[in-house]
């Protein structure tokens, strides 16, 4: 995912300080929840604090402060029926212009933050594997692209990071505990290796293979013979959980990306104190 400090970076080098915007207080039912942010520049804004009116009236503060020079300011703002808005919750709203100390604050954020992402390992960058990483890309994930092919890897989205590979299945032994690995390479029997490596840690979110019921008893029937039968019961295939028989790549990436985004996501959540 992009970070709002990538954001800020960009806009500050084209001598455009932005402002952030930042839920400091949030009461009651309201749209996000108190830490929510967006940064806020005379023409685009990234990030959200909830949207609607609350959100459009934040925004029109911001660009006024950008107008005027502000450093900060603060707003406080009743989700009644006068803004349009009948969460019935409160808002408390912080406003401050990003300069080079703010930045280097985000910096440091962005990188605690970075690392306690959970990670999608997708092996295969072919069509729904490029599909794949660019519907997780915008997720508050640590999506990588691994392939075999130095030449797929071109045009992915910036926040997915590419791994050419030679060997892909020993990228397996470098991710992090309970990452997901989503395996739809070239080759099956490079799939099996995958999936076999991912299923071994015994430390994987997900573990999930593109392909049929028929390659899903080949592969069950591959760890028979190393004796991990068992391991085939943590396997996901097909991936994307659906009744559909559209084979389209976008709408196969779109299906198991909400399942691997629920997984994490949940898994992350549970994990919490």
């Amino acid at each position: 995912m992009t970070t709002l400090h990538a954001t800020a970076s960009v806009a500050l080098a084209k001598s455009e300080p932005p402002i952030l915007v930042t839920v400091e207080t949030a009461l009651g039912s309201t749209p996000r929840e108190a830490g929510a942010r967006m940064l806020v520049t005379a023409g685009t804004v990234s990030g959200t604090i909830g949207g609607g009116r609350l959100e459009f009236d934040a925004i029109d503060k911001a660009r006024r402060m950008i107008a005027a020079c502000e450093a900060a300011g603060t707003s406080e703002v009743p989700l009644g029926p006068e803004i349009g808005q009948c969460c019935g919750g409160r808002v408390g709203l912080s406003f401050r212009r990003v300069d080079a100390v703010l930045l280097e604050a985000l910096a440091q954020e962005a990188e605690r933050a970075r690392d306690a992402l959970p990670a999608v390992m997708i092996f295969g960058a072919g069509h729904t594997g490029r599909a794949l990483a660019a519907a997780l890309a915008p997720l508050p994930l640590a999506v990588s692209l691994i392939d075999s092919r130095p030449e797929t890897l071109a045009g992915i989205p910036e926040a997915v990071r590419c791994v050419a590979a030679a060997m892909p299945e020993v990228v397996v032994d470098d991710a992090p505990p309970h990452a997901a690995y989503v395996v739809m390479t070239h080759d099956h029997s490079l799939d099996f290796l995958i999936a076999a490596a991912a299923l071994a840690r015994n430390d994987a979110a997900y573990v999930g293979m593109i392909g049929s019921a028929t390659k899903r008893e080949r592969f069950r029937r591959h760890l028979a013979e190393d004796g991990r039968e068992s391991d085939a019961t943590r396997l996901t295939l097909p991936i994307g959980g659906s009744t559909l028989r559209d084979k389209r790549p976008e709408v196969i990436a779109a299906l198991a990306a909400a399942e691997i985004a629920t997984c994490l996501l949940k898994h992350q959540e549970e994990s919490l104190p």
